[in-house]
């Protein structure tokens, strides 16, 4: 199925019981093969739980993944007026064509895992507003980027994987997971792209402040989205939502990509269930919000650097997964005696 229209960001939270819902049959026939392949029972360890998990999501016994999609959303931010990056915006855009011409880390993860890259610029001569001094996007803004996210999947994709690029992002997600989940700014709040303590504790400043400002919108997780969030925040979002419509399980990246997609699960946490984590980034507040949100990630390899990369890299071992799964022999193909 397709996403249901969403006109207003109350809908959000109505869509739950409008989308596709875990297949426990395919689960269990999935749990069934792995018991009866050539190796002792949970012996594979993870790799078990991944290929039961896309059994689950995908609707059959035997999943495979012919097209792996990978999305990459930009977009830049008001906030960075508040000095909360060391880089200029313009960064945003001359990373976005590194991505096209192929010369990022995620293009050379999707090439050696097989992912079909796109990057999506959501106006980036256009940043948000600084949250700040009001919200960072209208509601009109924010739905416009969550239908974006949501028109870029591709209904025929096995698997999806989403990444981010904007300079002033991880101050947006430290806001973010702030407001949705609560706690002191400081344990959400790390160096990003490499702020130092001066610029760290610029950020706890300016989320502290927009955190007050915003108060109002506190407990309403879709407008905690549009009053501190970005673009591609809210393109995350829709991404996450229409994968869900399509049965399409879901590979999130690190602290900023899990922190947009953390607003869905503070709406309604179902709404999160087909996506797994890639990785636990080195950005301090990510096992905070994996805690919270109550996901295990793929990988801990002390990355931080975004753009999709650990989730391209975990897809690796989702394909391993199912290599095991799907190829390996059972004890009655390959003659061998069960205990």
């Amino acid at each position: 199925m397709s996403l249901p229209r969403i006109a207003a960001l109350s809908d959000i939270a109505k869509l739950t019981d409008r989308l596709p819902e875990a297949d426990t049959a395919a689960a269990e026939a999935a749990r069934a093969r792995q018991n009866s392949l050539t190796k002792p029972p949970g012996s594979l360890g993870r790799l078990e739980a991944l290929a039961e998990f896309m059994a689950t999501w995908r609707g059959t016994a035997r999943p495979e993944i012919w097209r792996a999609q990978a999305l990459v959303f930009a977009g830049n931010h008001g906030i960075c007026a508040q000095g909360v990056n060391p880089y200029p915006q313009e960064v945003t855009a001359q990373m976005v064509a590194n991505f096209r011409s192929g010369g990022a880390a995620i293009n050379q993860l999707c090439a050696v895992t097989g992912a079909d890259l796109s990057v999506i610029a959501l106006e980036l001569d256009r940043p948000t507003g600084d949250f700040t001094e009001g919200p960072a996007m209208s509601e009109t803004d924010c739905l416009d980027a969550l239908w974006q996210g949501a028109s870029a999947v591709d209904e025929g994709a096995d698997i999806l994987i989403l990444g981010e690029m904007g300079i002033g992002n991880s101050t947006v997600a430290a806001a973010l997971a702030a407001a949705c989940f609560g706690g002191d700014v400081a344990e959400w709040t790390g160096p990003g792209t490499g702020s130092d303590k001066a610029g760290i504790a610029r950020k706890i400043d300016a989320i502290g402040r927009g955190l007050k400002r915003h108060e109002g919108v506190i407990g309403n997780a879709p407008e905690i989205l549009a009053a501190l969030g970005g673009r591609e925040q809210a393109a995350i979002c829709g991404a996450v939502l229409a994968a869900r419509a399509a049965r399409i399980p879901v590979i999130l990246d690190g602290f900023i990509c899990t922190a947009a997609a953390a607003v869905l699960y503070a709406t309604d946490k179902r709404l999160l269930d087909h996506c797994l984590v890639g990785h636990a980034s080195a950005e301090p507040g990510h096992r905070k919000l994996l805690a919270a949100i109550h996901k295990r990630p793929v990988l801990e390899f002390d990355m931080r650097l975004g753009e999709g990369s650990g989730a391209a890299l975990a897809l690796g071992i989702v394909r391993s997964a199912l290599a095991c799964h799907n190829g390996m022999a059972t004890f009655g193909e390959a003659g061998v005696s069960e205990a």
